[in-house]
């Protein structure tokens, strides 16, 4: 009995020095506001979305993008359609007036030739897209108005190649889902604190950005393309392995994907 409590206060201590390396990281953390920028912005920025039977949430992700305050010439927003069997198409389609475009996995690559879906959609978003910073995020989000001019920003001042941002979810009052947002804010939480002091990479796909050159430089998914997740981390370590003091963690609340 005396040996297994002394183990969990050996447990203990260590998590809770961690808590507090992480907090302490945390809140070293500058915050980043697009109004910081002090030029106007000129970053060309290509908005990948990789979306499976997505048709109820795309129209939420797709106007608050369509709301951005960033310059409409300098953004694009690609729409993977990643084998949808609902009404996926149809709805990123009544867009085509924009600067949404939409492309469909299965004119690329036959279904049954895939390890990764989401990966291979991302990749062939980026094949095809304009611009020179990557920007990925999910067709269940909402963005709020400055999320683009905050990345651009805080990009065009501090040259990340790899930049990991916010996400928060909004849940209702029931304990357990108040038990998950808080879980979830720990995490995010570590991820700012772990990138910033590049104690070990975390980020969320939802919300993440890194240059089209540095995607190619590190042979994008290649080496991590058997494995079915990992589009978001597996990507950062390849990349933090290579620019280990390039990889930036964007404290705003003008930049969280909600």
């Amino acid at each position: 009995m005396i040996a297994l409590v002394s183990i969990a206060f050996i447990f203990f201590i260590v998590y809770a020095t961690l808590i507090i390396y992480y907090y302490i990281g945390w809140v070293s953390i500058p915050s980043f506001k697009s109004s910081q920028a002090g030029k106007p912005p000129s970053t060309t920025i290509s908005v990948i979305i990789p979306a499976r039977n997505e048709a109820l949430n795309l129209p939420v992700v797709l106007q608050s993008l369509l709301a951005q305050s960033y310059p409409a010439h300098l953004f694009e927003v690609i729409v993977i359609d990643d084998f949808s069997t609902d009404r996926t198409a149809e709805i990123i389609s009544a867009y085509s007036n924009t600067n949404i475009k939409l492309l469909s996995l299965k004119d690329y690559e036959p279904a049954d030739k895939l390890n990764s879906y989401k990966k291979r959609a991302i990749e062939t978003g980026i094949s095809k897209c304009q611009g020179s910073l990557i920007v990925t995020t999910d067709a269940d989000c909402y963005l709020p108005q400055k999320w683009l001019a905050a990345i651009a920003a805080f990009y065009e001042k501090y040259n990340p190649v790899f930049i990991a941002a916010p996400v928060a979810i909004n849940n209702s009052i029931s304990f357990i889902e108040i038990f998950q947002t808080l879980d979830f804010m720990t995490l995010q939480g570590i991820t700012g604190a772990s990138v910033y002091k590049k104690f070990h990479s975390m980020c969320n796909g939802a919300n993440m950005a890194y240059e089209k050159k540095v995607f190619y430089e590190v042979d994008g998914f290649k080496g991590i393309d058997d494995i079915a997740s990992g589009d978001d981390m597996l990507l950062m370590h390849k990349i933090f392995k290579r620019y280990p003091q390039s990889v930036m963690f964007l404290k705003s609340t003008d930049a969280i994907a909600e």
